[in-house]
């Protein structure tokens, strides 16, 4: 790890800010705070991806009629994450730092102009000394449509605001070789791209969260990917995100290497993009061939072989390889009834060119 980070998000799970009956656990928020504080002070630029306004928020309220699942997410998120906001406000105040929210939802990266839309957002907020708070709009998101748990919005932000790293603070200290719970079982240290972890991946979820080390760990593997080092860690260690950044060899966490390979801020929102596709290229053996060798190619009309769903000029579709496996996805130049009419012949115009095309 570096000491030269510029920016870094820092994301917090719902066990690290609640106690076991739902309370904001103030005191570990409290110390949070002093070290991002710290990061702060030192000319690091920090972006919070927090969670916990669910639990605060239940916490708060004793609802006599019985609840569905979603009434008791809009209900209590919409409590909670005032009172957390207002909570992350006060405690940074004592150290003279102002805070932002920042509300998202996943339709809000479905578009490049919502994508940046945001991203302006932040950055405005970072360059006026404004520490950004980032949390999904459980008010308004619909079950079908919402991250997969704040690990997937964290990844999200990190790749969308250039971040040098994501520090993914959860209740345990890594990724386990074995169950946490056994004392034979060790922290995986290091993880490069080429290592399988399926074979230790625990796949329960935390009591307040949605989401579980498996979501984590393939999140982590996409952000490396893309250049951005991964660090999983225990929030509840005193001082960890001082520890993590100033001595990070003496530290127990688990790490994923980052990528050599620049990847263009396009390409970073196309690859987090696949949920919003609108149909499917599938491509001829030659190009999966030539796009298996990690060549600048773009998808041409004779390469294509097949397609699926209809789509307009500048929607996501998926890229489906001549054995049928699903390799990347990109933005197409032009609608799907003229790639049809072109299909399979020879032309120079891109169906999808390779700059808006993210190969897995």
């Amino acid at each position: 790890m570096s000491e030269e980070y510029r920016r870094i998000v820092v994301k917090i799970g719902s066990n690290i800010l609640t106690r076991s009956d739902g309370t904001l656990d103030v005191t570990r928020m409290s110390s949070l705070t002093d070290q991002i504080s710290a990061l702060y002070q030192r000319g690091i630029e920090v972006i919070i991806v927090s969670s916990g306004a669910v639990a605060s928020g239940r916490s708060e309220l004793h609802t006599e009629r019985k609840l569905d699942s979603v009434d008791q997410r809009q209900l209590f998120s919409a409590v909670g994450q005032a009172k957390l906001i207002n909570r992350y406000y006060e405690l940074f105040r004592d150290h003279h730092i102002v805070v932002g929210q920042v509300l998202t939802m996943k339709e809000n990266f479905a578009t490049r102009r919502l994508y940046l839309n945001q991203k302006n957002c932040m950055e405005v907020m970072l360059r006026n000394g404004v520490i950004p708070i980032v949390n999904e709009n459980d008010t308004i998101s619909v079950t079908e449509l919402m991250f997969t748990d704040n690990d997937e919005l964290s990844g999200l932000i990190a790749s969308m605001m250039n971040a040098q790293a994501l520090f993914i603070l959860s209740n345990i200290d890594g990724i386990y070789d074995g169950s946490p719970s056994d004392a034979l079982s060790h922290v995986i240290l290091t993880i490069t791209p080429d290592m399988d972890l399926s074979q230790y991946i625990q796949t329960g979820k935390s009591s307040f969260g949605r989401g579980g080390m498996l979501t984590k760990s393939n999140i982590a593997h996409k952000i490396a990917e893309e250049g951005i080092e991964v660090v999983i860690a225990n929030g509840k260690r005193e001082n960890i995100l001082f520890e993590l950044i100033s001595h990070p060899d003496h530290t127990v966490c688990t790490r994923f290497v980052p990528s050599t390979q620049p990847v263009s801020s396009v390409k970073k929102w196309i690859a987090h993009s696949e949920g919003f596709a609108k149909g499917e290229i599938h491509i001829n053996e030659c190009l999966t061939t030539r796009l298996s060798t990690g060549q600048a190619v773009s998808i041409l009309p004779v390469g294509i072989s097949a397609i699926e769903g209809d789509f307009e000029k500048d929607d996501i579709v998926r890229v489906v390889d001549c054995n049928g496996h699903l390799i990347g996805c990109g933005r197409v130049n032009s609608s799907s009834e003229l790639a049809r009419a072109e299909m399979g012949k020879h032309g120079k115009r891109a169906v999808v060119h390779y700059d808006y095309l993210y190969i897995e």
